[in-house]
């Protein structure tokens, strides 16, 4: 009798397709912020207020979740060249997922879906605050740099 195996997870690299959509949901979210706010999303922190603008201005609802998936991507993108990480397929039981992975460690984030699953069930985190506990989940995660000294926790 021939059993089935199951796969616990598999992380791949994007492909075309998927590249190509996130381009798109970029695109999206930058003709969002020109109309409204006159500048393009997000290259720095700082520009991470555009997300909340959009949210606290109502132009980007919770039913609006290609929107909200997009604001993801950016957030992704930021935290990515922040913290070195990079986009993969990550496949599980659950499904496929585009997410960060920091080096080739088991370190992953989801942050296509970090403010749409808040968002849309009305959770109001700031989007600045989603962004500092991903940034600092990191964080403590990563390896340190040669010749870097880290602070030991204090019990």
């Amino acid at each position: 009798m021939a059993s089935a195996q199951l796969i616990d997870k598999r992380v791949t690299a994007l492909n075309p397709l998927d590249r190509q959509y996130m381009d798109v949901q970029r695109q999206t979210l930058n003709e969002l912020t020109l109309r409204y706010y006159g500048g393009r999303c997000c290259r720095s922190e700082a520009e991470l207020d555009y997300l909340q603008r959009l949210l606290d201005d109502g132009h980007v609802g919770p039913d609006q979740t290609r929107e909200l998936q997009a604001m993801g991507v950016a957030l992704g993108d930021l935290l990515a060249t922040e913290l070195d990480m990079y986009w993969v397929v990550y496949e599980d039981i659950k499904g496929r997922s585009r997410a960060l992975r920091l080096g080739e460690t088991e370190n992953y984030l989801f942050p296509v879906t970090m403010i749409a699953r808040r968002h849309e069930s009305g959770d109001k985190t700031p989007v600045a605050d989603i962004y500092q506990q991903a940034y600092e989940a990191i964080e403590a995660v990563r390896p340190p740099l040669p010749f870097e000294e880290r602070p030991k926790n204090v019990q």
